[in-house]
């Protein structure tokens, strides 16, 4: 059976019975209240807002996994060219507490689960957060020596740690409202969703293809765009 075709979310439309009746139950007053803001009241509309934020989400996690991913793994690789493989033991890479809980949990993570804690599943075990960190402001001295080497430009030109950065922070704070089911739609979707693809080709040229060749964000963006009610902000 085919999937449901999502109609667009207009400012106006006919009375119709309700859609998904008692679907609130479910979702809860609160949860829906955000879009029934967002839709002047109109029940059915925040429903189909709620849907389209759904949507939305589910379409940012194909380009949010290579850029995760690849973003690790050159850092990862970069290090332990110069450092080692088990690099992110050494304390003068740990330089915030927050990093050094995440290693710890890391590794308890992989001792609960009964795994051997190699260099590669701890790598793998990290999260998002911790790989954000290492192009923190306290690691410019290491981006000039070591890190640089993970990114560059489509013109083959390097970059500087907070041209990353800067694109890095909005991007992991999108992510989690995403992995917390947190309404989006006031985000300005295709400005973060260009970054993603932009930083993952600098990254990786063969990623960043891969990323355009497989995300359906572009497919399910209204060609409208998203209108909600102007009493909420409608970019971020």
């Amino acid at each position: 059976m085919g999937a449901k075709t999502i109609q667009p979310v207009t400012k106006t439309m006919e009375r119709e019975s309700d859609l998904y009746p008692m679907i609130e139950a479910a979702l809860s007053d609160e949860r829906l209240g955000t879009y029934l803001a967002w839709a002047d009241g109109d029940r059915n509309r925040a429903v189909r807002l709620y849907t389209l934020n759904a949507v939305l989400s589910e379409s940012f996690h194909t380009p949010l996994h290579m850029l995760e991913v690849a973003l690790r793994n050159r850092v990862n690789d970069t290090m332990a060219e110069r450092h080692g493989p088990n690099w992110f033991d050494d304390q003068n890479f740990a330089r915030n507490s927050q990093q050094a809980e995440m290693l710890v949990k890391a590794k308890r993570d992989l001792k609960e689960a009964g795994k051997e804690e190699t260099p590669g599943r701890i790598v793998a075990a990290l999260t998002l957060a911790y790989w954000t960190s290492m192009l923190g402001k306290e690691y410019e001295n290491l981006w000039q020596t070591t890190l640089h080497r993970i990114a560059r430009q489509e013109n083959g030109k390097g970059l500087r740690r907070k041209d990353l950065s800067a694109i890095l922070t909005p991007v992991r704070v999108l992510r989690n409202r995403i992995a917390h089911h947190e309404p989006i739609l006031h985000w300005d979707l295709p400005k973060h969703h260009q970054a993603i693809l932009r930083l993952t080709g600098w990254l990786s040229p063969v990623a960043e293809s891969w990323c355009r060749d497989h995300s359906r964000f572009v497919a399910v963006f209204p060609a409208g765009g998203v209108i909600l009610s102007r009493e909420r902000p409608v970019a971020e």
